[in-house]
């Protein structure tokens, strides 16, 4: 009779270890975090609950019942950054409008790059292909020192005064962080209170303006 009563606890602890893996691995498994540079979480049929009947008899025998998970699908939670866009929404929007030439492709850089600083994603899109031309074919400047917003500085692109970058990321950053400095951060924050200050030509806020309206409408 004891060793009966030895062998019935040590199945019911194994039970519940099995048990108590089996809801773990399931949540483990089941509940997924997407990249972060991307917003959208998805938990799907992960276990909600479990439940365990065991049946202790007079008789020689125990019998210790299979599990029964109860299952649930969670809904989606969307994560919208701008817009009314998530951030892979937007990467592509602007993927869409990059082109096919040296800077095609390079929409999740600039659009999680312009949300981590306050910058307008859209506008500096704008910007960057009225100053690159990479709607078409991407200037020289672009090609040789990676500069995608007509920055002047040092060091000098080919000895001039327009500034040279690295590597391209290095430049859209740049170029992002240069709007986010002199721009966003001291309060010009649109298209009109820009031009100005970033362009002696009249007509660029006009262009830019063009610009966005095409983006938004992509």
């Amino acid at each position: 009779m004891q060793k009966l009563k030895v062998i019935t606890i040590t199945v019911f602890t194994v039970g519940i270890l099995l048990v108590t893996t089996g809801i773990t691995i399931s949540f483990k498994d089941n509940f997924k975090i997407k990249d972060s540079h991307k917003e959208e979480i998805s938990t799907k049929d992960f276990a909600a609950s479990a439940s365990m009947i065991f049946q202790n008899k007079k008789e020689k025998n125990s019998i210790l019942t299979p599990v029964k998970m109860q299952t649930s699908t969670a809904s989606l939670l969307r994560v919208e950054v701008y817009d009314g866009l998530t951030l892979e929404e937007l990467a592509d929007k602007l993927n869409r409008n990059l082109g096919n030439d040296y800077i095609a492709g390079k929409g999740y850089l600039i659009a999680s790059e312009c949300l981590s600083r306050g910058v307008d994603p859209y506008i500096a899109v704008a910007i960057m292909l009225h100053e690159t031309g990479c709607s078409s074919r991407c200037s020289s400047l672009t090609r040789s020192c990676n500069n995608v917003g007509g920055q002047k500085g040092s060091p000098g692109c080919n000895g001039g005064s327009y500034q040279a970058f690295a590597t391209l990321d290095e430049g859209i950053v740049g170029f992002i962080a240069n709007l986010e400095k002199n721009y966003f951060k001291v309060g010009l924050t649109t298209i009109d209170t820009i031009g100005p200050r970033y362009a002696e030509s009249t007509t660029w806020p006009e262009r830019i303006h063009a610009y966005v309206n095409k983006i938004r409408a992509s």
